[in-house]
């Protein structure tokens, strides 16, 4: 019996969904957005991988690679970020 992989994660990242939790902290974003977060220089610059799943919150798995970065999310499934062009 093959299972489908979930691919909400990825389908999000690459439609540019508004995330409802912070993908290097983990915070909630509030509705009206306003949310001051202190992040590295390369977090800001959007070079550093997730740490947490932008739909639920949830601390997820990440393997950085020389060439990238894979991610996933329990519940959410799996992105790599040759599919974002980072």
């Amino acid at each position: 019996m093959k299972t489908t992989e979930n691919t909400e994660l990825l389908e999000a990242l690459l439609t540019d969904a508004k995330p409802v939790y912070h993908p290097n902290t983990g915070e909630k974003i509030p509705e009206n957005g306003d949310l001051i977060i202190e992040l590295s220089p390369s977090a800001r610059a959007g070079l550093e991988a997730p740490r947490y799943c932008q739909i639920c919150g949830r601390r997820i798995v990440v393997q950085i690679r020389p060439d990238g970065w894979d991610a996933r999310c329990s519940r959410h499934g799996s992105v790599d970020s040759k599919y974002l062009h980072r």
